[in-house]
């Protein structure tokens, strides 16, 4: 037999270790496994009946007097009122589970859900966004939780933010009466209105959170989620990823926070904006949303609850929202956004507004597609609604690039809508490799409308109506830049391409457009320093300024 020499035993030592390590790992992961916590050993019941609001707040308490831990959501049906979200604790829904938003109490009755708390600011945005306790599941002040796992959160008992409860998809929708936001000298902006306020123990969001930080929301499902499915004040270092929400109000509403990454989310939303960034005043201070990447996400407008069923139906009866969108709150403004790859279908285009003061900064999206648009495919408006305090100026929209679209059958009402004010310009706005698709069919008396400025309304490409161009209408914009652009239409259209207004810097490239005979491709006014290169069918042009020009 050979002798082992050292080099030999130390290798077979080595060998050992690494076997006893591997052997004792499991025992260590173990022991240091956080706790479980399981709702129904708290007497929670999943009949989708008795009252679980209990029963659930027991267990999140117990996991948080633990230093932290899961709470376990097994599969069930979990009746309840407002459940509260604690520091360092995971709400972790099962397949199977649901966690359902009970009935209001009758008008009078006690209990119900969370009162709204008292927010001396609530005059500069509605009720919804100005409160958020009154919900089903809401935490603030809070440091690393989340709500995850392949469940349900389904909000049938709660209100879309008039009335005590929201009828489901499919059945008429009551006319709203009442009071509405008649401004006053103590309500300059209209707000709080009475027919929005909503009293104690009726609930009016999914999720709400405010002052949270490092939050995740991964995996699962919200349907019929009240006025937000999730509605998120200065919640940083947050993490959305993988949720279908199919919603009768806004899908998901990111309000004055910084650090956010959205991905690989559905939204379906008929009746309002399926992904909106926000910065209002509800804090009582403007803060901007920033750092915030949006990716590998759908937004759709079909009717509610079509999408989770697979049904995908239309509605005939009213255009559908859905959507991407900046704004209307926008105090803080909006800095240092990524939207990628994502997908619009039967919803309204994508939309950037500024309109209340801040600055909407160093924004970029790319490879976008987008199917049946029933407005603007793109729209930048700089506005000068200024729902705040002490008479804030008109905010900033600038660095602004928009690259790789594709859109087709879209509507031709407003083509790429872009719009600053008289002295207030929106600036540096790049669009690149795009390719769009409109219905056309416009005629020569739209061709000569005048467009009012609509300043202080809210800003929605329908309020400037059908615009005299189908395929862009640029108004106070100082720098703008197409390149590799292809615009299209179905039905010949009797209106210029392109209008600018107000326009300086200017500079279209390689922008391809069908002719029209005694129709100009382009209309300028009040322009300075346009060029036109290897655009068909026009030829190359400079234009140092002009108050009225077309070609």
């Amino acid at each position: 037999m050979k002798r082992m020499t050292s080099s030999d035993r130390f290798r077979a030592v080595c060998l050992l270790l690494f076997v006893a390590a591997a052997c004792a790992t499991p025992v260590a992961q173990t022991a240091r496994r956080p706790p479980v916590f399981d709702v129904r050993a708290f007497g929670a019941t999943g009949d989708g009946k008795t009252p679980d609001t209990d029963a659930i707040n027991r267990a999140i308490d117990a996991a948080a007097s633990a230093g932290g831990g899961t709470v376990f959501v097994p599969a069930g049906v979990y009746a309840t009122y407002s459940i509260h979200l604690k520091s360092y604790v995971s709400l972790y829904l099962d397949h199977g589970a649901t966690i359902l938003a009970a009935d209001p109490p009758a008008e009078g009755a006690p209990g119900g859900y969370d009162p709204p708390e008292p927010n001396e600011f609530d005059k500069y945005q509605d009720f919804g966004h100005s409160h958020w306790h009154n919900s089903l599941i809401w935490g603030e002040n809070l440091d690393s939780v989340s709500i995850l796992g392949p469940g349900t959160i389904f909000g049938r008992g709660l209100s879309r933010g008039a009335g005590r409860k929201d009828v489901m998809p499919g059945q008429p929708r009551p006319s709203l009466a009442g009071p509405t936001n008649t401004i006053t000298a103590d309500r300059p902006f209209g707000y709080p209105n009475p027919r929005e306020q909503l009293p104690a123990g009726v609930g009016n969001k999914a999720i709400a959170l405010k002052n949270c930080r490092n939050v995740t929301l991964r995996d699962f499902t919200v349907f019929h989620g009240g006025h937000f499915a999730l509605l998120a004040i200065a919640t940083d270092n947050f993490t959305i990823d993988n949720l279908k929400i199919d919603t009768n109000r806004d899908g998901l509403n990111i309000d004055c926070c910084k650090n956010v990454r959205i991905s690989n989310c559905t939204v379906n939303s008929p009746h309002d904006d399926g992904i909106c960034l926000k910065s209002c005043f509800g804090l009582g201070y403007a803060r901007a949303t920033e750092n915030v990447t949006i990716v590998n996400c759908q937004v759709s407008g079909y009717e509610e609850g079509s999408l989770l069923d697979g049904t995908y139906k239309r509605s005939g009866a009213r255009r559908p929202t859905g959507r991407i969108k900046f704004g209307t709150e926008a105090n803080g403004g909006f800095k240092n956004v990524t939207i990628a790859n994502c997908v619009f279908d039967y919803c309204c285009g994508l939309a950037l507004e500024e309109v209340d003061g801040g600055t909407m900064e160093d924004i970029s999206i790319s490879n976008i597609t987008m199917r049946d648009i029933v407005n603007a495919p793109i729209f930048i408006r700089l506005g000068a609604r200024l729902r705040g305090p002490d008479n804030p100026p008109v905010g900033v929209a600038r660095r602004i690039s928009i690259s790789n679209i594709i859109a087709s059958d879209v509507s031709s009402d407003h083509g790429i809508l872009i719009s600053g004010l008289p002295g207030h310009l929106v600036e540096d706005v790049h669009l690149s490799n795009i390719r769009i698709a409109y219905r056309g069919g416009g005629t020569s008396e739209q061709a000569v409308r005048e467009v009012p400025e609509y300043e202080k309304d809210y800003p929605e490409p329908s309020r400037f109506g059908i615009v005299p161009s189908w395929g862009m209408f640029a108004r106070h914009v100082k720098g703008l830049e197409l390149n590799d652009v292809v615009l299209r239409v179905e039905t010949p259209d009797e209106r210029p391409a392109i209008i600018l207004d107000d326009v300086t810097d200017a500079q279209f490239r390689f922008v391809d457009t069908p002719r029209v005979a005694d129709v100009p491709t382009f209309k300028l006014q009040n322009v300075e320093n346009v060029d036109v290169f290897q655009c068909r069918p026009t030829p190359d042009t400079h234009v140092d300024h002009a108050t009225q020009q077309s070609f």
